[in-house]
C-alpha cells in the first residue's frame, strides 16, 4: 500500500463506521466521500440522505455539492429539504454527520459565535440543520478536522448543537429523542463517549500520533482507556476506490 493523504485516512475512518442496511444524513465533502466509499465496500445497502432533498442515490462519482445532479443518480426519493429534515426529526435517520468550529468534552458543538453575544469577536454560519441532526439522529458523527485547544474546548462560548449538554441524563431531560454524539474524528484520532459519564474518550490514535500528543491538543481531560489502539491505515482497495471511483477528479485530495 502506498502513501495516503489525511483526507483519505479520515474518509476511511468515517466510512468504516457506517453499517449496512442503515441510513445516513450527509453533506458536501468528507461525509459524502465516506458514504460513497462505504456503499462501494462493506455497506452496499446504505441509504444515503442528502440535505437538498434526496434519498437513496447511487452517485457515480463525488458530487461537488448537495445540489449537484449526481446526488440524484438512481435515487429513490427526489423531494425537498423539508422532507429529509422531517425524516430526521421523526427519528428515521440512523447516522448524521456534523462539523463545527468547536466541541466540548460532552460533545456540544458551537457553530455560532466566539466572544460576547452582543459584540462577538467572530460570527459563524450558525445552525442550519445541525441542531435537528444532533438532536434527532440516533448516532451523530462529528468531523472535526483540526484538533487543538481552540477547537476542543473546556467550555464553549455558545452551544449551537446539543451533545450530552452537562452530563448524564441531560439529553433526556431536554426531550431530545436521538442518541446524541457517537464518534468524533479529527486529524489526530478517533474519539467516542463513555456510556456512564458521557465524557469524550479516545478510541484510536492515527498513525504517527500518540495519546499523549492528542491530550496536548485537547482543552479538557480526555478519557484514555487501556484498550486504545492505533487507527488502522487505509487499505490498498480503499485507496483505489477513493481515487478511481469516488473522487477521480481529485476534488478533495488535501
Amino acid at each position: 500500500m502506498g502513501a495516503f493523504t489525511l483526507t483519505e485516512l479520515l474518509a476511511c475512518v468515517a466510512s468504516r463506521l457506517l453499517e449496512d442496511n442503515r441510513s445516513v444524513f450527509v453533506g458536501t465533502g468528507l461525509p459524502m466521500i465516506a458514504a460513497l466509499l462505504a456503499q462501494r465496500t462493506h455497506s452496499a445497502r446504505l441509504l444515503i440522505i442528502v440535505g437538498a432533498g434526496v434519498g437513496g442515490p447511487r452517485s457515480p462519482s463525488l458530487p461537488v455539492s448537495v445540489g449537484d445532479a449526481r446526488t440524484f443518480h438512481q435515487a429513490v426519493l427526489a423531494s425537498s429539504m423539508h422532507d429529509v429534515m422531517s425524516a430526521c426529526c421523526a427519528g428515521y435517520i440512523d447516522y448524521g454527520f456534523l462539523g463545527g468550529a468547536a466541541v466540548d468534552g460532552y460533545g456540544n458543538l458551537n457553530t455560532t459565535i466566539f466572544g460576547d453575544w452582543q459584540r462577538p469577536k467572530v460570527r459563524l454560519p450558525g445552525s442550519g440543520g445541525a441542531n435537528d441532526i444532533g438532536s434527532f439522529c440516533w448516532r451523530t458523527i462529528y468531523l472535526m478536522r483540526n484538533q487543538s485547544t481552540r477547537t476542543f474546548m473546556q467550555k464553549l462560548p455558545f452551544v449551537t448543537t446539543p451533545g450530552y449538554l452537562d452530563g448524564p441524563g441531560a439529553r433526556e431531560r431536554a426531550g431530545l429523542v436521538g442518541g446524541g454524539p457517537w464518534r468524533v474524528i479529527s486529524h489526530l484520532g478517533l474519539m467516542g463517549f463513555d456510556e456512564e459519564s458521557c465524557r469524550m474518550r479516545l478510541i484510536s490514535y492515527h498513525p504517527g500520533v500518540t495519546p499523549e500528543v492528542i491530550q496536548q491538543f485537547t482543552g479538557f481531560e480526555l478519557l484514555v482507556p487501556d484498550d486504545v489502539i492505533e487507527t488502522p491505515r487505509p487499505t490498498a482497495e480503499e485507496l483505489r476506490i477513493l481515487r478511481e471511483e469516488v473522487d477521480p477528479c481529485q476534488l478533495f485530495v488535501f
